[in-house]
């Protein structure tokens, strides 16, 4: 079996496996005007040449496949709230708890990582901190987590988000932490992870989500201007995606040979 430390690279070579992105909404129109959406985005940091990508808009209803037709899969983000749970979402979340007892490696970004989290018995709501935005620094990185550990133990990503996971799931591993969200990022066992942050915003992206939101932002007191300022460079997102899909070969590749 390949290590996931010789398969992080998204180049790497072979029949591409079936990896599903589980599409629970769009972009902004400002940051989809620079091109691309969700699952562009994704299969660029995870390697666009690696798998054999496949996109399901679930909040249109889009039918799953079996989990056992995968090779791993990725949740979105999304403008819909997990705690309103639309009939989608929670079909979606079902599918998500199958998945996970069956070891398919997922993981879940934003909207994402709540959902996940719900679906294996979390609670999800409203941030106490109110709605995070922009650059922010995670920190309190297990070193041992097999996809995080290696950005131990503080690095810092682009946020977008006014719910949290408020309650982890039983036996789930908080993995990294913020200032403002004490369950940021999370191990809930096997091969599944849930992050908080979005690693497949570059600074334009994240920019432009800010400038969307400026008339919020202001509205709840925040300073958009400033916010904007602080997103001075790119983050290592990509590489978080690239680990992912190095997991997700070192697990799968055997069993599909």
């Amino acid at each position: 079996m390949a290590s996931p430390e010789s398969s992080d690279d998204p180049t790497s070579t072979g029949d591409p496996m079936p990896f599903l992105i589980i599409k629970t909404g769009q972009a902004v129109p400002e940051a989809r005007a620079l091109g691309g959406d969700f699952e562009d985005w994704f299969s660029a940091g995870l390697g666009r040449a690696r798998f054999d990508y496949r996109t399901v808009r679930v909040d249109h209803d889009e039918p799953l496949p079996s989990p056992d037709s995968l090779a791993g899969a990725l949740i979105t983000g999304s403008p819909a709230m997990v705690s309103h749970r639309a009939d989608w979402s929670e079909r979606t979340a079902g599918w998500l708890a199958d998945a996970h007892r069956a070891g398919l490696p997922l993981l879940g970004v934003c909207y994402g990582h709540q959902l996940l989290a719900h679906a294996l018995g979390g609670t999800v709501g409203p941030n106490p901190a109110g709605r995070r935005m922009g650059r922010v620094d995670v920190h309190s990185i297990e070193p041992d987590d097999p996809l995080l550990g290696r950005f131990a133990p503080n690095e810092h990503f682009h946020v977008s988000h006014s719910e949290a996971v408020l309650t982890p799931p039983d036996g789930a591993r908080i993995v990294g932490v913020t200032d403002r969200d004490p369950h940021h990022a999370l191990h809930f066992g096997g091969h599944s992870w849930g992050v908080q942050f979005h690693p497949e915003f570059g600074r334009a992206i994240m920019r432009a989500y800010l400038q969307a939101r400026a008339d919020v932002l202001i509205a709840e007191g925040q300073d958009p201007a400033e916010l904007v300022r602080a997103v001075s460079d790119d983050t290592v997102g990509p590489a978080v995606l690239a680990r992912f899909g190095g997991l997700v070969e070192a697990v799968r590749r055997p069993a599909a040979a």
